[in-house]
């Protein structure tokens, strides 16, 4: 008896996601019907629709979860191969570069409310700690964003040396230093402010200011500069 493969093109136009999409606009799709799209081709047991609906599944509907997903996640789904897998980790990629633009880099940084959606969108997702830096120019505007130190569930660290040779590349007077907490917690601990320290004084042979440091999670923000850490 021969598989039979389950494809959208058998389905009713106006229920097929890319003609809905051209005929009404991409923001009358279901989160399911979006992904669909990427996907492009269903496999012989499912739809394109259903195998984004068992992808929303593993990530439990959530698609502040789905953007954790990384392409081995992905491909424990029935049916999603590395290139449909490889396919949304690049969507959902842009998706966070997009968040994480907007008119940012023209913006005069003056307080942590300035950088902060930024430094969320951009560290928030990763499941491991990352630790970054914006680098500033003389009229407090972004230069550049870094990762510069990628470590475990639990931790990184971060060399001064690094973050200040690479502000002296491109030219900051100052920088804000950031890391995620993907426990959710966002209280420092005492190493994190060690290493603020650490920094600033290195920083100041240079004539560079250490603006702030900021811890970010899914529960929001914290600043040093706010609570006068630093």
């Amino acid at each position: 008896m021969q598989e039979q493969k389950y494809s959208i093109k058998e389905w009713a136009k106006d229920d097929r996601p890319r003609e809905k999409l051209l005929l009404n606009g991409a923001h009358t799709l279901s989160d399911s019907e979006l992904l669909a799209i990427l996907i492009l081709n269903g496999s012989k047991e499912k739809t394109a629709v259903d195998l984004a609906k068992d992808i929303l599944k593993l990530s439990k509907d959530n698609l502040s979860e789905l953007g954790r997903l990384t392409v081995k996640d992905l491909m424990k789904v029935k049916g999603i191969g590395l290139a449909k897998a490889v396919t949304i980790s690049a969507a959902l990629e842009l998706g966070r570069r997009r968040q994480a633009s907007g008119s940012l880099q023209k913006k005069i940084i003056s307080s942590s409310n300035d950088v902060a959606d930024y430094f969320m969108a951009k560290l928030k997702d990763y499941r491991h700690e990352v630790f970054a830096v914006v680098f500033l120019n003389r009229a407090n505007k972004i230069n550049h964003f870094e990762i510069v130190s990628e470590g475990g569930i639990t931790g990184t660290v971060a060399d001064p040396r690094i973050i200040l040779k690479k502000a002296l590349e491109e030219d900051a007077v100052s920088i804000i230093l950031c890391h995620n907490h993907p426990s959710g917690s966002l209280k420092p601990s005492r190493a994190d402010e060690e290493l603020t320290l650490k920094i600033k004084e290195a920083a100041k042979y240079f004539d560079i200011k250490v603006l702030d440091h900021m811890i970010v999670s899914d529960a929001g923000y914290f600043s040093f500069a706010d609570e006068g850490l630093l």
